[in-house]
């Protein structure tokens, strides 16, 4: 058999990793070529994932870089197609929810070539987000729909996708995470920056609604206040930082850092007292990492950490992150107290997704 994975964002190389080496240990003679679409090109948002992760490198690099969601989709389908016309793979994977994601899929499918969506059935319910469009076209046109939380099978029959596309297999960002626990525990990075694990609030911010207007500056504003009660690491996305340089004023316990390698990442989020985030990904391994999560967004696409209540949704409201250290001191007095359990990760979130779809493949 012979795969192709398109791969474009930093997200996308911590789901496919586990998934390219289950395949490898499980069908060594079937052949797995990658491609990297370049949507994510900066080094810390994407080559050092390879080099961490033991992602083999990319057989082919696109190059689309930046630009509109129709040029970087336009870009990825022009420089895909001739790759699958010459290699005509029996499978395309195309992981997560973004551009890469539907050109990825378009082009196989106008090939006729079988398509395989890894994290498939995931709704916000808001199609203001490009990410939602992205996830909806991809999920009709795939022919393998690989779901990773029972609410994501209930999406799919909502919209009358066929029971027998969808295989509930379990989430292989945590299978990442899982194979990595014993590499960044020990690392402690919070202490380069001076800080003690389970002290400080990690942030992460990207997502257009928020960075690219107002709303950013009055984060900033709110993270200026929480930095009073607690310290604040924000590793800046880079555009996020461009956007910063110089309108804003920052408290002095107010850190922000370059963007960290992923296990240095995992490090700081596993130690956090909490973590604030507009990111999907991070909601996810701050529900098997048991850290309080709040996320500054009016939906989430992924309703079980809510229901699991290791997530809170603020809206897309800053003033609301000033509310942060009060409920982290909540949820404390309510787990001393006994009136709050310790949460359980989400079913089939326990290392083995890559597995279970590496045995279906072979079926």
């Amino acid at each position: 058999m012979r795969i192709v994975h398109v791969l474009g964002t930093r997200p996308n190389f911590v789901k496919m990793a586990p998934l390219i080496a289950a395949i490898s240990r499980r069908s060594p003679d079937w052949d797995q070529s990658i491609v990297h679409t370049g949507q994510h090109y900066d080094r810390m948002m994407s080559e050092i994932f390879f080099e961490q992760l033991g992602v083999p490198a990319p057989d082919f690099m696109l190059e689309v870089g930046s630009g509109s969601h129709a040029q970087q989709t336009a870009r990825v389908m022009e420089r895909l197609e001739p790759l699958l016309v010459e290699n005509r793979p029996d499978l395309v994977v195309v992981p997560g929810d973004v551009n890469s994601t539907v050109a990825a899929a378009l082009t196989a499918v106008k090939l006729d070539i079988p398509v395989a969506h890894l994290e498939a059935g995931l709704r916000s319910y808001d199609r203001t987000m490009p990410e939602e469009i992205n996830r909806i076209i991809t999920d009709q046109i795939a022919d393998i729909l690989w779901v990773h939380s029972e609410e994501a099978l209930r999406n799919l029959e909502l919209e009358g996708i066929p029971a027998e596309r969808a295989h509930f297999v379990g989430n292989t960002m945590i299978d990442s995470l899982v194979a990595l626990q014993d590499r960044f525990r020990p690392l402690e990075t919070c202490r380069q920056f001076g800080l003690e694990p389970g002290s400080y609030l990690l942030v992460t911010l990207h997502r257009p609604a928020l960075v690219d207007g107002p709303l950013l500056f009055e984060a900033v504003d709110a993270l200026n206040q929480v930095s009073t009660m607690m310290p604040v690491l924000f590793p800046v996305h880079p555009r996020t930082r461009a956007r910063l340089a110089g309108n804003a004023k920052l408290a002095e316990n107010l850190h922000l850092v370059d963007p960290a390698g992923y296990l240095e990442f995992l490090s700081l989020e596993s130690d956090a007292g909490a973590v604030l985030t507009d990111s999907g990904g991070i909601q996810e391994e701050t529900t098997y990492l048991g850290i309080p999560c709040f996320t500054l967004r009016d939906n989430t696409e992924r309703p079980v950490t809510i229901e699991l209540g290791t997530n809170v949704l603020l809206g897309l409201d800053p003033a609301r992150i000033e509310e942060i250290p009060t409920m982290i001191a909540s949820r404390e007095h309510e787990t001393q107290a006994g009136t709050a359990a310790p949460p359980q990760p989400p079913p089939l979130w326990d290392g083995h997704a890559a597995d279970r779809i590496a045995r279906l493949l072979r079926l």
